[in-house]
């Protein structure tokens, strides 16, 4: 089944309704080898493309990944971006604040890190929790100490929302093309994840009872994350909801999403100017004796 990234793309003040959206769709592949091939073939066009990202020097791209646990964040961009120059890619995850960051506005600690052009950064969770995590837990919000938000009601929220979408918009402005990744994953899909986590033992360092106690939340981040979505994807910088249930099937349509941003970027590499290409010529004769 051929992947277009139109096919998981929120239209700007979309209203989205997550139950509407599937968390598992028909695969892209028809064996674990078809999917191998695949993903060896959308990895190598995405290191030519990187290539030729970093060479043009005109662009950045920010790829922003939001998910439930055990959503395959990690596994994602381990697979996807396994053969992109790491010079050229550098990778953010982004835990709960520190004391430091606390002390700045919601912003401060993820824009720092935003990647130089001609880079790829990629975010592990984002300033995005700040219109999730912090709505489904007041009480980060309160810890924020920001005059005026800590009560937590709707305009605090629409503010935030707007501070984003002026942020992303002026990235783009200034040559940064942001990809806003959000993982769909069922709850059922989550539980089984978390049951082989613990019973396969090479995994039970990714579990912890605080992932349990989040799951009692559920249905608060459902609804966090559809007001989230419909609010902030833009036509500059859009969401795209990747059905998750299937690890391999995402990890495919996240890289074709990648692939397709970067190929509407038009990029070429750049023309030598005549003195250049002369003083190529003068090191040619140089070499040739």
């Amino acid at each position: 089944m051929d992947i277009s990234s139109r096919d998981f793309h929120v239209g700007e003040a979309q209203a989205v309704n997550l139950r509407k959206w599937p968390t598992v769709r028909e695969p892209s592949y028809t064996s674990k080898e078809h999917y191998q091939r695949l993903l060896a073939q959308h990895v190598a066009k995405l290191s030519s493309l990187q290539q030729l990202l970093y060479a043009s020097n005109r662009y950045a791209i920010l790829l922003i990944f939001q998910a439930m646990d055990a959503a395959g964040k990690d596994g994602a961009i381990k697979h996807v971006m396994s053969g992109v120059n790491p010079q050229g890619c550098e990778v953010y995850s982004f835990k709960h604040p520190s004391a430091v960051e606390l002390q700045h506005d919601f912003l401060w600690r993820t824009t720092r890190n935003l990647p130089e052009r001609g880079r790829i950064g990629i975010f592990n969770r984002s300033y995005y929790e700040e219109v999730l995590i912090a709505r489904v837990h007041p009480e980060i919000l309160r810890s924020e100490g920001v005059p005026g938000v800590q009560n937590g009601r709707g305009a605090v929220w629409r503010d935030r929302y707007r501070s984003i979408i002026d942020l992303e918009r002026h990235l783009w402005a200034n040559g940064t093309r942001i990809i806003k990744i959000y993982l769909h994953l069922s709850k059922e899909e989550q539980r089984k994840r978390f049951l082989q986590r613990i019973d396969e033992p090479e995994k039970n360092w990714k579990f912890s009872l605080a992932d349990i106690e989040e799951r009692k939340f559920w249905n608060q981040y459902m609804k966090a994350y559809e007001e989230c979505l419909g609010a902030t994807s833009t036509e500059h910088a859009p969401w795209y909801v990747v059905p998750a249930d299937d690890k391999e099937n995402a990890r495919l349509i996240v890289s074709q999403i990648l692939l397709d941003t970067l190929n509407e970027l038009k990029m070429t590499y750049p023309k030598p100017t005549r003195i250049r290409r002369e003083e190529l010529q003068a090191i040619r004769k140089q070499l040739a004796k």
